[in-house]
C-alpha cells in the first residue's frame, strides 16, 4: 500500500495514523487533500478502486505521491465536495460540464443528482427569452455567403428581391433584404423596433 507522508521526511514509520489516512491527488497539476474516508464513500468509483491496498487502475505518482489524474482540476473540486458533505455546489460551472467529470469517476449519487437537475431545467418554460429578428441588406453576389457564414445563434427567415421593383437596368446588381432572427433575452428599445420593421417586410416579401 502506498502510504503519503505529508511531513515530508521519507519516513512512514514515523507517521502517526491520522496522517496515513489523507491521501493527496494531482489533478491536472493542481493538488488536492483529502482522507481516504471521503474517497472511500462511493463503492463504484474511480477513488473507491484508486486507494485500494491493490488496485487495477497503475495510476502514477508525481514528486510529491500524489496521485496523478489527468482531468480538468476546476470541474473536479465539485465532485471532491460531493464526496465530502453531500451537497451540489457548482460555483458557476455548467452542470453539464460537472456531469461530465462525475460520469468519468463513477459517482452514482451525483450523477443521478446532475441529470435529474438538467432534465427538471429542460422542460422549464422559456419566459425570458424572445425571437429578435434583424433586416440585412445585400447584393445578390453575397447572399449565398451571407447565408452559409451565419452564425451565433443567427437563422435565416426570408430572402426579399427589392431590386427588380426599382432598377430599370438590367445590368445592375440585383439588390436584396435578407431577414435573420435569433433567441435573445427580451429585447427592449431599439430590439423593438428592428423587430417590427422586420415583421412589415416579411409580410410585403410574402405577397411579392
Amino acid at each position: 500500500m502506498n502510504i503519503i507522508n505529508l511531513n515530508g521526511d521519507g519516513d512512514n514509520k514515523n507517521s502517526s495514523p491520522n496522517n496515513r489516512e489523507w491521501i493527496k491527488l494531482n489533478v491536472g497539476g493542481t493538488r488536492f487533500l483529502t482522507t481516504r474516508t471521503t474517497l472511500s464513500k462511493d463503492s463504484n468509483s474511480f477513488f473507491y478502486r484508486l486507494i485500494q491496498d491493490e488496485n487495477d487502475l497503475q495510476t502514477d505518482m508525481d514528486e510529491s505521491g500524489a496521485y496523478l489524474i489527468d482531468r480538468d482540476p476546476q470541474y473536479f473540486a465539485p465532485v471532491l465536495n460531493f464526496l465530502r458533505h453531500g451537497k451540489v455546489i457548482l460555483d458557476n460551472l455548467s452542470e453539464e460540464g460537472v456531469l461530465e467529470e462525475a460520469e468519468f469517476y463513477n459517482v452514482t449519487r451525483l450523477i443521478n443528482i446532475l441529470k435529474e437537475k438538467i432534465d427538471q431545467q429542460k422542460m422549464l418554460p422559456s419566459t425570458d427569452k424572445k425571437r429578435v429578428y434583424r433586416v440585412l441588406q445585400c447584393q445578390e453576389n453575397e447572399v449565398t455567403q451571407m447565408v452559409s457564414t451565419m452564425s451565433d445563434g443567427w437563422r435565416f427567415e426570408q430572402l426579399i428581391n427589392i431590386g427588380s421593383q426599382f432598377s430599370y437596368n438590367s445590368d445592375e446588381t440585383a439588390e436584396f433584404l435578407c431577414v435573420v432572427s435569433k433567441e435573445c433575452p427580451n429585447p427592449v428599445g431599439l430590439e423593438h423596433e428592428l423587430n417590427d420593421r422586420a415583421k412589415v417586410l416579411q409580410q410585403k416579401g410574402s405577397r411579392m
